[in-house]
């Protein structure tokens, strides 16, 4: 009987808890709930207030969930447009970027054509996620970015004149030539340049009474169609660009790694080693040092310290001494005996060849050959070793540490016996950690050394900087200029790792995974909000002959551009073709295409031109989009 009672009241119980649930979740408030279970109700009302509930089943149900669901949106558009991106035919692929862009267009005009679901996703997502990948890439390229601008800053500026001006004349006679009506021609010119803020200033010369519509025409009719011109031609172009960036080295006979790899060569000034704080700064690398360990059984080393044998044998220094089994402690500056164990870092020739003879029988002890090798950069910081060559440094106790490269004003100084060291330089060093520390102190400085983390803290300042700079506008005759929060932040990351090049201690430890994670993310999922959101807009657009004299204009406009400014670019200007495609790139303000022709070389070094021309061309096309409103 007490079973059965405890049954019921489990069941009424059950019954009861199922009905709150589903009427918080649908409601999304606890008002229900009296007394005691008020506070528990309100707290599970948040939660299940959270879930948009899903009404309709199959596909209606499951495109319904993700407008409900906006991250479930990008995370799929991401997974499905990774791997689209990964498919090639016959050695030409999308690329993760055009592969998301494609994959969140058909997902979101899908919904909106088969079952009237509008997905809008808040821009702050994919603005943020922007500014994060041009971050990234400041980080990536800044050492190289000044030096591009001497080796190439007005051929830079010469391609971004040509795409800009290109591109206007396209869009706007392009519009008037088969009698498009007005506001189609500037929202042409703000699509396929992939410039949304064309549409801003067109809007403000309508607002502000600049331009005044024919007779029978609205101001919202003249709004409506910048907004069709420009999403049309928006999602062709943003396509288009990104496989016209990726192949055009192909498309006129270069290889795209191999002009890569020149291109970083001569933009590196000849330096064999990445500058601090580049990626790949703290890698072992090759040496011609190694380690070996011998038994003392030579005269020549019995009886002596190991500072008295330092400095007899600078050449050869001892790094380790193991004695019955016992590492010993050199800071105590032990006498060496005979069957002691001693571990020596010299080059190799010297290593085989000598100090065998000098020392004893080479021993296979594990404690006195497993010192674990460092690499890291010291930052000199003491006015007494300033002029000192490295010769000299290396009798002063900093035995068992070489110099891997030595860095004067972010450029890699040939190393010698007699090259001077002067203050402020960077040395980077490899050996054993204890003495590295040594040698930094000797030195002034601090060691810097590899790490798997990366600091926040500037990350935000140096993002938060570059963003206000970005933002900060200056308005002449009611146009607005203004840099741009992405070329704010492209050059937040550029200035850090910059001076980061000159002090590696500046602006924290950057782990080039996790850079590389924020690039490669950090775009493809501003890619994914904008497919998004782009995608309904073209449903709208769609009908009658406008849809393809806006297609056609627009990519037309998007990319004649780009392919005749590239063959300026290789054939006037002499650049390399990756360089060229870097300063295409960023006159068409594409930064997806930056990305597709990153992985299609597989380097950065095409970002070197990139701000320059974007900068130039993205208040080039802000003037441009003003005029062609006023004009029509």
């Amino acid at each position: 009987m007490a079973e059965a009672n405890a049954t019921s009241v489990a069941r009424v119980f059950r019954i009861g808890l199922l009905a709150w649930m589903g009427s918080v979740a649908m409601a999304g408030t606890a008002a229900a709930q009296d007394g005691a279970n008020a506070s528990e109700g309100g707290v599970i009302g948040q939660v299940f207030g959270r879930i948009e509930p899903v009404t309709e089943a199959g596909l209606h149900g499951f495109f319904q969930l993700l407008g409900n669901q906006p991250i479930a949106f990008v995370l799929l558009a991401l997974a499905l447009g990774t791997m689209i991106g990964r498919l090639s035919l016959k050695g030409i692929s999308l690329g993760s970027t055009a592969g998301t862009l494609l994959v969140g267009i058909a997902i979101s005009m899908s919904a909106e054509a088969a079952y009237d679901i509008t997905y809008a996703i808040p821009g702050i997502l994919s603005s943020f996620m922007l500014l994060l990948f041009m971050y990234a890439l400041g980080l990536k390229v800044g050492p190289q970015f000044f030096s591009g601008l001497r080796k190439g800053g007005l051929a830079f500026v010469g391609i971004g004149l040509i795409v800009w001006a290109l591109n206007w004349v396209i869009c706007y006679y392009g519009a008037k030539l088969v009698g498009l009506a007005p506001g189609y021609a500037t929202g042409l010119i703000s699509g396929s340049y992939t410039i949304t803020g064309i549409l801003g200033v067109g809007q403000g010369a309508l607002t502000s009474g600049a331009y005044v519509p024919p007779a029978g025409m609205t101001i919202e009719e003249v709004g409506a169609n910048m907004a069709a011109a420009y999403a049309i031609s928006y999602v062709l172009s943003s396509l288009g660009i990104i496989l016209l960036i990726r192949y055009l080295p192909r498309i006129f006979g270069h290889d795209a790694a191999a002009d890569a790899k020149l291109a970083e060569a001569a933009y590196s000034g000849g330096a064999t080693h990445p500058v601090p704080g580049a990626p790949g700064a703290l890698e072992m690398g090759f040496s011609p040092y190694d380690l070996r360990a011998f038994a003392v059984t030579h005269d020549s080393f019995k009886g002596r310290t190991v500072s008295q044998l330092a400095s007899d044998f600078p050449e050869a220094p001892i790094l380790r001494i193991v004695r019955d089994g016992e590492i010993l402690d050199l800071s105590r500056d032990p006498t060496v005996v005979e069957a002691d164990i001693v571990t020596v870092r010299a080059d190799v020739h010297d290593l085989i060849l000598k100090e065998g003879e000098l020392i004893g029988p080479e021993s296979d002890e594990p404690l006195a050959r497993n010192v674990p090798m460092e690499v890291a950069d010291v930052h000199v910081g003491s006015h007494a070793t300033s002029g000192k060559t490295l010769s000299e440094l290396s009798k002063d106790g900093t035995g068992g540490v070489a110099v891997q490269a030595l860095f004067r004003g972010g450029y890699e100084i040939p190393v010698g016996p007699e090259t001077e060291v002067r203050f402020s330089d960077v040395l980077r060093l490899t050996g054993p950690d204890a003495a590295l520390q040594k040698a930094a102190k000797r030195l002034g400085g601090h060691t810097i050394l590899p790490t798997f983390k990366s600091e926040v803290l500037y990350l935000a300042l140096a993002m938060l900087i570059g963003y206000l700079v970005g933002i900060a506008t200056i308005t002449v005759s009611g146009i607005p200029f203004a840099l741009g929060t992405s070329a704010g932040c492209i050059l937040a990351g550029v200035a850090v790792s910059y001076f980061r090049s000159r002090n590696p201690e500046f602006g924290g430890p950057v782990h080039e995974g996790a850079r590389s994670f924020l690039q490669d993310f950090g775009l493809n999922a501003f890619v994914a909000v904008l497919s998004a959101n782009v995608g309904p807009k073209v449903i709208s657009a769609l009908g009658g002959d406008t849809i393809l004299w806006l297609a056609l204009i627009g990519v037309a406009g998007a990319l004649i551009p780009p392919f005749i400014a590239f063959w300026v670019g290789i054939k006037l200007f002499k650049l390399n073709s990756i360089i060229a495609d870097g300063a295409t790139t960023g006159a068409r303000n594409s930064t997806p295409g930056l990305n597709a022709i990153i992985e299609e070389s597989k380097s950065s070094v095409a970002a070197v031109p990139y701000p320059v021309s974007y900068a130039l061309t993205t208040v080039l096309a802000l003037i441009g989009g003003y005029f062609s409103m006023i004009f029509s």
